[in-house]
C-alpha cells in the first residue's frame, strides 16, 4: 500500500497527501498541498514538521485515497439545504448550509456510519437553527489510505435512501397573531412585556406579527381574540400568560373554546414546564397555537425557542415530541447567554 523514503531522498517526488503545520496560538493549516513536488529547500521545513520520511503510495484495487473518499462521503451525507466543499483540505471536507433554516441530522444513519471505524462524520446538534453558509458537519477518511469497500458502505449509509444524513429545512415565514392575556395588562395596570419579546423572536426567524389582541382573564374573550387573529390572516397564534394553576389562569380554557384540538399541555423543559401546543382548523388549514407561560417574560430562552423553529419547519408537535426534550431540557441560566451555542435543548 505505502512505502517510505527518507525526506532528503524525496526531492522531486510528488506528495500523496496534505501536510499540516501547527504553530501554537498562531496557525494550524496546510503547509504543503497534496500534489506538491518536493524541492531541496522544502527538506528543512518538512523536518521541522517532524517528517523524516515521505510516503510513496501504491494503491491496490481495494484501496482508496483519503481525498477521493472524503469527496464521495461528503456528497452522500449532504441532503437538501446542505452542500459539500469542492476540495478536501488535509483530507477533510466541510459541509455548509445553503440557506437559513433548521438543521436535521439522521442520528441512526450517522451512528452506523461512524461505527464503521475508518470513516468519520461530525455534525452540529440536530434541531439547531443555522444560517446560510454556516458549517454544519465535516467528514474524512481517518487513515491516509483505506478500504474502498468500507467507504462504499459508508456512502450507502450516508445516502440514507437518497435523502442524505444532514439537511437544513427552510422555515416558513409566519404571520403571527399575538393574544396577550391577563386582567392587569388588559386594564392598563401594568405595561405588557410580552409583545416586544415575541415580536423580536419572530423577526429573528423571518416572521412577522399580523395582529395583537389583549384579553382579560375571561375564556370567552380570549377565544374571541384568537378568532379575530385568525380572521385577520394569522397562520400562527401565540398566547402569553395565564398558563399556571391559579384559578384566574384561564388561557388554556380560552384556547380550547377557540376550537383548538390535539392540545398538549406541559413539557419536561425548564423554563417552560407549563407550555401548551395545539392546532385550530381554519379555512382549510391547520393553524398552530402556542401557549407561552409567564417565564417567557423573565428568561431570555425558554421552551418556546426550542419549539417555534420546528413548527416553522412544518413539524407537527405532539406529546412524544415534547417528551424527548427532557434530555437537555434544563437551561443553565448562564449570565452571558450564548444560545444556541449551548447544551439547552440538545438531547
Amino acid at each position: 500500500m505505502a512505502k517510505t523514503v527518507p525526506v532528503e531522498e524525496a526531492v522531486g517526488m510528488v506528495l500523496p497527501h496534505d501536510i499540516t503545520e501547527i504553530r501554537k496560538n498562531e496557525f494550524k493549516g496546510r503547509a504543503f498541498r497534496k500534489g506538491h513536488i518536493i524541492r531541496a529547500e522544502d527538506v528543512d521545513h518538512l523536518r521541522r514538521l517532524g517528517k523524516e520520511h515521505i510516503y510513496i503510495l501504491e494503491l491496490g484495487p481495494g484501496d482508496i485515497h483519503e481525498n477521493e473518499a472524503a469527496g464521495m462521503m461528503a456528497g452522500a451525507l449532504a441532503g437538501d439545504g446542505v452542500e459539500a466543499g469542492e476540495e478536501p483540505v488535509e483530507g477533510k471536507i466541510n459541509l455548509h448550509a445553503t440557506r437559513d433554516g433548521l438543521l436535521r441530522v439522521e442520528q441512526e444513519a450517522l451512528y452506523r456510519f461512524n461505527l464503521l471505524g475508518e470513516v468519520m462524520c461530525a455534525t452540529l446538534h440536530g434541531e439547531t437553527p443555522v444560517k446560510k453558509g454556516q458549517q454544519v458537519a465535516a467528514t474524512r477518511l481517518i487513515p491516509l489510505v483505506g478500504s474502498r469497500q468500507i467507504v462504499d458502505e459508508a456512502v450507502a449509509l450516508a445516502g440514507n435512501r437518497g435523502q442524505g444524513t444532514v439537511r437544513v429545512e427552510a422555515l416558513r415565514p409566519a404571520r403571527a397573531g399575538l393574544v396577550i392575556t391577563g386582567n392587569e395588562v388588559y386594564h392598563g395596570k401594568i405595561k405588557d412585556a410580552f409583545e416586544p419579546v415575541l415580536r423580536q423572536k419572530l423577526a429573528d426567524l423571518a416572521s412577522d406579527v399580523t395582529m395583537v389582541q389583549k384579553a382579560p382573564d375571561d375564556p370567552e374573550v380570549i377565544a374571541a381574540a384568537i378568532k379575530s387573529c385568525l380572521e385577520a390572516g394569522a397562520d400562527l397564534i401565540v398566547t402569553s400568560g395565564g398558563m399556571s394553576v391559579d384559578p384566574d389562569d384561564v388561557t388554556r380554557e380560552g384556547i380550547a373554546r377557540a376550537g383548538a384540538k390535539d392540545m398538549v399541555y406541559g413539557t419536561p423543559v425548564l423554563p417552560g414546564a407549563m407550555f401548551l401546543v395545539g392546532y385550530i382548523a381554519h379555512n382549510g388549514r391547520e393553524v398552530p397555537i402556542l401557549g407561552l407561560p409567564a417565564c417567557g417574560m423573565f428568561h431570555r430562552i425558554t421552551v418556546f425557542d426550542l419549539v417555534l423553529p420546528r413548527i416553522l419547519a412544518g413539524e407537527k408537535i405532539n406529546r412524544q415530541s415534547l417528551a424527548r426534550l427532557g434530555h437537555g431540557g434544563l437551561c443553565l441560566n448562564c449570565k452571558n447567554c450564548r444560545y444556541p451555542v449551548c447544551p439547552f435543548g440538545k438531547g
